[in-house]
């Protein structure tokens, strides 16, 4: 039985994709084949040539249009044959060309609980807001900003004004969920359908 072939998208430090190249590096249903970045400078791209994984850096500033640059993506991933693509600190907004292509195979991670706090500095709207509880959510990618089906969500009750410590706990959150879905995605235990998430 082939592999379950994962891309990740990045644009910097990687630390999400380091989680999912240490969940999955002994696991021989699951690989991570290629690591893509708009930017040249990305650790994560570092973090991908020391696990032996091949990484391409994408300039989108030398295309004309977003969607030249996004058929320049889709030439990498199609030689890869990939399975699911994960966007893990992807600072870019992606095209209806490049979404409708792989919908219900591109995944994203956002630092809230949506439909809440949708777009840039979640923490600080959380505590703006007094939430009580923040967390992350897993969704597949749709046309809209954050907007997609929820896949998973992991949350904790906020008990601190600090942005750097809810940061951390985040983090840790988004390390143990990503890694999480992506293994039942590929087990199929779950998937989208009609615009809805189905779990097994």
């Amino acid at each position: 039985m082939s592999s379950f072939k994962v891309a990740v998208l990045i644009s910097g430090n990687g630390s999400n994709l380091q989680a999912i190249i240490d969940s999955f590096k002994t696991n021989k249903l699951i690989e991570v084949c290629c690591v893509i970045s708009n930017r040249q400078n990305a650790f994560g791209l570092e973090r991908a040539t020391k696990a032996g994984i091949k990484n391409y850096f994408i300039d989108h500033s030398k295309f004309v249009s977003r969607e030249e640059f996004e058929k320049e993506l889709i030439q990498v991933l199609e030689k890869h044959n990939v399975d699911l693509i994960v966007l893990a600190g992807f600072m870019r907004i992606l095209s209806n060309l490049f979404v409708d292509k792989y919908i219900g195979k591109l995944i994203n991670i956002h630092p809230s609980l949506l439909p809440k706090h949708k777009g840039l500095d979640t923490h600080r709207k959380v505590l703006d807001g007094n939430d009580k509880y923040h967390g992350v959510t897993v969704h597949f990618v749709d046309n809209t900003l954050d907007g997609g089906p929820i896949c998973g969500q992991s949350r904790f009750e906020v008990q601190t004004k600090d942005i750097e410590e809810l940061e951390k706990k985040i983090h840790e959150l988004e390390y143990a969920i990503y890694p999480k879905v992506i293994k039942e995605i590929a087990q199929g235990k779950m998937y989208l359908s009609e615009g809805k998430v189905i779990k097994k």
